[in-house]
């Protein structure tokens, strides 16, 4: 039985691709790691192409993006020389490879340019206050963006499923205009 035998598993891979679209990913790119996902055996490139009904090329180009995000990789199966593949199912695991590869191609490139901007800003007296104070806060909350998610990430995972689980809750143990911390 294949996967998309089963209409929730159809519709699962079908959202997922409409929700990639959302986040900037190619729907199709999607729907594979949507199928690698359920799937409980590696996939060959054939078997995502005649069950997504997608062409080689796609599925090729779609493969290619996921390894390069690590949430997908290659294996090879004995008795078979076509490479096959499998996606991460741990799901925090996932987030956290997703999260770190978004990280290196959207935010720390604009930090950098955000920092050159900001550079050659500095003491221009022929720019706008505001446009120079702008810049430059938008480069301070980037870059303290992207410190805080550095600091976190290196926490294990126990402690990080624990934060997310507390949600709003941990905010009792930050000091606030004159406040003590609560104590446990």
């Amino acid at each position: 039985m294949k996967v998309t035998d089963i209409p929730e598993a159809e519709a699962f891979i079908l959202h997922w691709g409409e929700m990639g679209t959302h986040w900037g990913v190619n729907r199709s790119v999607s729907q594979i790691h949507a199928l690698l996902y359920l799937s409980d055996r590696p996939l060959n490139a054939e078997e995502i192409c005649e069950t997504l009904g997608l062409a080689r090329s796609n599925v090729s180009t779609g493969l290619k993006e996921l390894q390069g995000y690590a949430i997908v990789k290659r294996t090879h199966v004995i008795g078979d020389r076509r490479d096959h593949f499998t996606a991460e199912t741990d799901l925090w695991d996932m987030l956290m490879k997703i999260a770190v590869e978004r990280k290196k191609r959207e935010i720390d490139p604009t930090i950098a340019v955000l920092a050159e901007l900001s550079d050659k800003l500095q003491g221009r007296k022929d720019v706008p206050a505001h446009i120079r104070e702008r810049i430059g806060r938008m480069h301070q909350f980037l870059g303290t963006l992207g410190g805080w998610y550095d600091d976190v990430r290196r926490l294990p995972k126990s402690t990080l499923v624990s934060l997310m689980k507390m949600g709003g809750k941990v905010a009792r143990f930050i000091p606030s205009r004159g406040t003590k911390p609560t104590k446990h």
